[in-house]
């Protein structure tokens, strides 16, 4: 077992290193922020839905200090390139690559109605052990990390419902990807142990006990090595069917449609339409069904609702690969009390609940299943609930 302490301090010397050793001075702090894991409900929180992440013990880095000047500079371990630009021309139209998801942090900042022109520029140096594109959310942890360095840095007081608004913003602008609000609140708003369950219509959450110390079970995140990307046309065509399927049954979005509604829902759409539909919908009713599931039962009693997110995901929203399925189907084989994909599909990693006895099984079988099934071997590990974006230094 990783001691998170010890991997957290050894990331924050390497990043106030790596920040030293490229712009020639010491840091001002770092920050961190973490990715998620999406336990339930998926595609539910643009549609002003449910959803219950929580934040992983994997982590983005940012070490931060502010110049004399009005320019920004990044850089990162995981790309060569070396972005400078000044603050008065970070617009989404100037930003591009990796460098967006940093950068679009100052800019959704100025939309929010920071006085840029008010404020020093920036060095930033981007550290990161949050899988990339493996839909464990790390651009948001990007986002985050440093939405809170600059928070602190340029002292502007902003609570963290603003700060993951701000998140989404960029995400949505800056990068063009038109995701909701949750991945920026669970890494914002994430308690050890525990899962953020997100009104993404009202914004309100609240801190529900996951229960799985207790009960002796890990989450095993199953990473397919198939890469997926929001910015293209799957996320964007599946967003745009749920806005005509709330236009057509006249509601503001498919927050406002039950359960009770999908008969009448199927005469008043095609049938792809109505299927998208009826994914967000009973999705939604899983969430609040896990919800109080791990209230009053534990964790032990949630297994079938994940199997059945999977099945709605991959038959009526059409985001699974086959890879995902493997992974799903074999881990349940294995002993996994309940799987599904998570994130926002067409790869990228399932996740499974799992007895701590039988994780070795779990990583074995599916590491075999693969192999058998000629895909790319995947990457197999344990994430732990933990804390939400904080400084570390």
């Amino acid at each position: 077992m990783t001691n998170t302490s010890n991997t957290t301090s050894d990331a924050v010397t390497a990043a106030s290193a790596a920040f030293e050793a490229e712009f020639g001075r010491a840091a001002d702090g770092v920050w961190s922020a973490p990715g998620r894991v999406n336990l339930i409900g998926e595609h539910t929180d643009y549609n002003e839905g449910f959803v219950l992440p929580f934040a992983i013990d994997r982590r983005t880095w940012a070490a931060l200090g502010l110049r004399q000047d009005a320019r920004a500079r990044v850089t990162s371990t995981f790309s060569p390139e070396h972005v400078e630009i000044e603050l008065r021309d970070v617009s989404p139209e100037s930003l591009d690559s990796w460098s967006a998801y940093p950068l679009g942090i100052a800019w959704a900042l100025g939309e929010n109605g920071v006085d840029l022109d008010s404020k020093p520029g920036f060095d930033v140096h981007i550290h990161s052990d949050v899988p990339v594109g493996a839909g464990l959310s790390s651009s948001a942890a990007i986002e985050c990390a440093v939405a809170v360095a600059l928070d602190d840095s340029w002292q502007l007081g902003l609570d963290r419902p603003t700060l993951a608004k701000v998140g989404q913003l960029a995400e949505n602008k800056a990068v063009g990807a038109p995701t909701g609000i949750m991945d920026q609140s669970a890494s914002l708003l994430g308690r050890r142990d525990s899962a953020v369950f997100l009104d993404c219509r009202t914004l309100r959450s609240d801190v529900i006990d996951l229960g799985f110390a207790a009960a002796d079970l890990q989450i095993v995140v199953i990473d397919t090595k198939v890469s997926h990307s929001h910015a293209t046309g799957g996320y964007a065509a599946r967003r745009a069917s749920c806005e005509a399927g709330a236009a057509a049954l006249g509601v503001e979005s498919l927050r406002d449609v039950a359960v009770d509604d999908l008969d009448r829902a199927r005469g008043l759409m095609d049938d792809e339409t109505f299927r998208r539909v009826r994914h967000v919908v009973t999705e939604n009713a899983r969430v609040l069904a896990t919800v109080r599931a791990l209230r009053e039962s534990g964790p032990l009693a949630i297994g079938e609702l994940l199997d059945e997110s999977h099945v709605s995901m991959r038959d009526d929203f059409e985001i699974s690969v086959p890879e995902l399925d493997l992974a799903v189907v074999t881990a349940r084989e294995a002993g996994a009390i309940g799987a599904r994909m998570t994130g926002g599909g067409f790869g990228g990693a399932a996740i499974a609940l799992t007895p701590s006895h039988l994780v070795g099984a779990v990583t074995a079988r599916v590491t075999d299943a693969f192999a058998a099934a000629g895909f790319t071997a995947p990457e197999v590990f344990v994430v732990t609930p933990s804390d939400g974006a904080k400084r570390e230094l």
